[in-house]
C-alpha cells in the first residue's frame, strides 16, 4: 500500500498499488485511453493540455527527425503535409496495391518499390512502417495517462474494427508491443462499445443489439446477442476503407470538380491538396449543424450546403446500409427482432447517417454517449474484467471473415468460417496427391472467394518427412486454433505417422521478430533520450507561445508602458528566443521565469489603465 495526504483536509488516505490497465482507442483521426477510477466508473484520460481527451492520431517529423504527436502536430498539416502523417491506421496490414486508391489523398509519400509489402512511409529518406508510427501515437497516450495518474502504464487493451483482419490484428498488436505495452487483449470496437452504454451487466437481460460505427477511416456494423451477462457477436459486416476521411474526400472532390482543379496539380502542390482536405472537413461539421459553409483556400472560394453534402454522402451512407442488411441476415435475424441499435464514432453525427438508420432499423438510433469516446471507455471496462473484478461478463467474439488453407488447383478450403465464435478450434484431413511425397507445403489464406488468389495470404510452413506412401494413403490433419485475440495458430500431422509440425501465423504484413526486437532494443536504449527529446519539445511549445504573447502585449499597450518597460520586455523576450534557438531546456524554462516574473506585474497595470479609461469614457445619459 502507499499512503498519501489529502492537503486540504490533512486526512491520510489508503490508495492501492494494483496495476492499472488501461483501455485504448487506437483511431484513424483521433486516439485516447482509459482507465477504471477507485469508484469503479470508466473515466478518459486527459491529454497533456488537461483540457480533451480526444489525441489527433497525427506524427509530425520536426528538421532534426524527431517525432511530435497530437494537437502540435496537427499544425502542420498545411505548412508540411510531406513530413505530417495522418489515417495510419488505415495503413495498418496493408500492402501499397491494398492503397492504390487512397494514397492520392495523402501529402506524405508512401513507397512502392515492393506492391506485395507492407507500406513503408518515407521522411527524409527513412523508412517507417505504420506499426512503428502506430507506436508513437500509443507512447504518448502511455506518457499522458502516467503523467494524470501518476503511476506505470504497462497493460493494455488495444480495441480494433470489428472487420480488420488477421494482419491488421497482428499489426495492432505489434504496434503495443513496440510502444512498451503487454497487451492483454485485442477487442473488437463494437463490443466494447456495448460494455460503455451498460449492456448486459443485468444478467436477467436478454436482447440482440446492432453496433453502428463509422470512424474516421473504417465502418463495421455488429449485431451482438447479450443474455445472461454473456456477449455474444452474431454477425459482422463492414468496411476497412470507409469512414469520415471518406466523406471529406467527396467534398474535396466536388470542390476541384466545380474549380476545374486537376490531379497533376493537386499531386505537385500537397499543402493546397491539405488546406482543401481542412477545409473539407469544416465544411461537413458546419452542414451537419444545418449551417452552410463559405471559405476560402487560397484564391479558391469553397460551398457547401446541405442538400449538396448529402448528395455527396449518399452512395457513402448506402454502402453502410447494405453491409447492416447482410449483417442482419447473417445474424439470421429479422429486423424486428433488433431491440436497440446504437451509434459509435465521430461520424454518426451526421444527420443523413441517422435519418438512413432509423429508417432501416425501425427505431431511433440510441446516441446518449459522446461518440468519440465510447469505444474507450469499454475497452477500459474489458481490461477491469481481465483484471477480474468483474466476473458476470463474458465476452464472445466472431471472426469477421473466413480462414482456410490452399487446397489443388488454388482452391480456398475454408476451415474456419466467417463469423465463427472466438475463441475457435477447427481441423480437417486431407492426404497428398503424390506418390512418395515426404513434405507438404501447407498456404494458409484469409477471405471469402473460392480461389486463393482473389484471397489474403497469411502465411505458409512445410510439413515435412511425411513417410513416403502411395498417393491418397496419408491421412493429414490441418487443425487451426483462433484465440481471444483473432491471432491464428495452425498444426499438421500425419496421422499414421505422428509426424506433426505447427505455427503461429504471423501474416506476412506483420512485423517480424528480429525487427521487433531490434525496436524494442532501441527504444530502451534511446528511453531516457526519448523522455528528455519530449520534455524538451513541450518546453520550446510553451516558449514559442509566450515569445508570441510578449510581442503581442507590447504592441497592444505601446502607450501606457515606458520606453525602460518596453526596452527590457523587448530584450527579455530576445533571450527566450535565443534559449529557443540553443534548445536548452533548462535556459528555456529561466527565460520565460524571468519573462513572465518582469511581465506579469505590467500586465496587472495595463488592466487597470485600460479599465480606468473605460469608465472614464462611459457617459450616463
Amino acid at each position: 500500500m502507499k499512503v498519501s495526504i489529502d492537503m486540504k483536509s490533512g486526512k491520510i488516505a489508503e490508495t492501492s498499488t494494483k496495476d492499472i490497465i488501461a483501455g485504448i482507442d487506437l483511431g484513424t483521426t483521433h486516439s485516447l485511453i482509459a482507465y477504471i477510477d477507485n469508484q469503479g466508473q470508466p473515466q478518459t484520460v486527459k491529454t497533456g493540455d488537461g483540457k480533451q481527451s480526444l489525441t489527433p492520431s497525427i506524427i509530425h517529423f520536426d528538421e532534426r527527425g524527431q517525432l511530435i504527436v497530437g494537437e502540435v502536430a496537427k499544425q502542420y498539416l498545411i505548412s508540411q503535409p510531406e513530413r505530417t502523417i495522418f489515417s495510419v491506421k488505415r495503413l495498418m496490414g496493408k500492402s501499397y496495391n491494398d492503397i492504390s486508391e487512397f494514397r492520392s489523398s495523402l501529402g506524405y509519400e508512401i513507397i512502392d518499390n515492393d506492391n506485395d509489402s507492407l507500406v513503408k512511409i518515407n521522411v527524409d529518406n527513412q523508412f517507417y512502417s505504420p506499426i512503428e508510427l502506430s507506436a508513437e501515437i500509443l507512447k504518448s497516450l502511455k506518457i499522458d495517462a502516467e503523467k494524470a495518474l501518476g503511476t506505470n502504464i504497462t497493460k493494455a487493451v488495444i480495441t480494433v474494427p470489428a472487420y480488420f483482419n488477421d494482419a491488421q490484428r497482428q499489426a495492432t498488436r505489434d504496434a503495443g508491443k513496440l510502444a512498451g505495452l503487454d497487451v492483454l487483449r485485442i477487442v473488437n470496437e463494437p463490443t466494447a462499445a456495448s460494455l460503455a452504454y451498460g449492456i448486459g451487466i443485468d444478467r436477467n437481460q436478454s436482447m440482440n443489439i446492432a453496433v453502428y460505427d463509422l470512424g474516421g477511416g473504417t465502418f463495421d456494423i455488429s449485431i451482438l446477442h447479450i443474455e445472461d451477462g454473456i456477449f455474444e457477436v452474431l454477425s459482422t459486416h463492414g468496411d476497412t476503407f470507409l469512414g469520415g476521411d471518406d466523406f471529406d474526400r467527396a467534398i474535396v472532390q466536388y470542390w476541384t470538380r466545380i474549380l476545374n482543379l486537376n490531379d497533376i496539380k493537386l499531386q505537385n502542390d500537397a499543402a493546397l491538396g491539405q488546406s482543401l482536405r481542412i477545409a473539407a472537413e469544416q465544411a461537413k461539421k458546419a452542414v451537419c449543424s444545418h449551417n452552410v459553409y463559405e471559405g476560402k483556400v487560397y484564391d479558391y472560394l469553397l460551398k457547401l450546403d446541405e442538400s449538396t453534402f448529402n448528395e455527396l454522402a449518399f452512395s457513402l451512407v448506402d454502402k453502410t446500409i447494405d453491409s447492416c442488411k447482410k449483417a442482419v441476415q447473417d445474424a439470421k435475424l429479422a429486423i424486428t427482432d433488433i431491440n436497440k441499435v446504437i451509434l459509435v464514432g465521430g461520424s454518426t453525427r451526421i444527420p443523413l447517417v441517422k435519418e438512413r438508420l432509423s429508417k432501416f432499423f425501425e427505431q431511433t438510433p440510441d446516441d446518449s454517449m459522446n461518440p468519440d469516446e465510447v469505444v474507450a471507455l469499454g475497452a477500459a471496462i474489458q481490461a477491469d474484467i481481465l483484471a477480474g473484478n468483474r466476473k458476470d461478463i463474458l465476452l464472445l467474439d466472431v471472426t469477421p471473415l473466413s480462414l482456410g488453407i490452399e487446397t489443388v488447383g488454388g482452391l480456398m478450403d475454408s476451415i474456419i468460417t466467417r463469423n465463427a465464435k472466438v475463441p475457435h478450434r477447427a481441423a480437417r484431413q486431407y492426404t497428398t496427391s503424390i506418390d512418395g511425397q515426404k513434405n507438404l507445403r501447407i498456404s494458409v489464406f484469409q477471405g471469402e472467394r473460392d480461389l486463393v488468389a482473389h484471397n489474403r495470404k497469411l502465411g505458409e510452413f512445410t510439413l515435412r518427412n511425411i513417410p513416403p506412401m502411395p498417393a491418397g494413403i496419408p491421412k493429414i490433419e490441418v487443425q487451426f486454433l483462433l484465440d481471444a485475440d483473432g491471432i491464428l495458430t495452425v498444426k499438421a500431422k500425419e496421422l499414421r505417422s505422428g509426424t506433426e509440425t505447427s505455427v503461429e501465423i504471423k501474416s506476412a504484413y506483420s512485423i517480424s521478430e528480429e525487427e521487433m526486437a531490434k525496436m524494442l532494443l532501441d527504444s530502451i536504449r534511446n528511453a531516457a533520450s526519448d523522455v528528455n527529446q519530449r520534455a524538451l519539445l513541450e518546453a520550446i511549445n510553451e516558449a514559442n507561445n509566450l515569445v508570441l504573447s510578449a510581442d503581442k502585449f507590447v504592441v497592444q499597450n505601446a502607450s501606457i508602458l515606458s520606453k525602460e518597460e518596453v526596452e527590457s520586455i523587448v530584450s527579455l523576450n530576445g533571450s527566450l528566443k535565443n534559449a529557443i534557438k540553443n534548445q536548452n531546456k533548462n535556459d528555456i524554462e529561466s527565460a520565460m521565469q524571468a519573462l513572465n516574473v518582469y511581465t506579469t506585474p505590467l500586465a496587472h497595470k495595463a488592466l487597470d489603465q485600460n479599465i480606468q479609461h473605460a469608465l472614464k469614457s462611459t457617459t450616463i445619459s
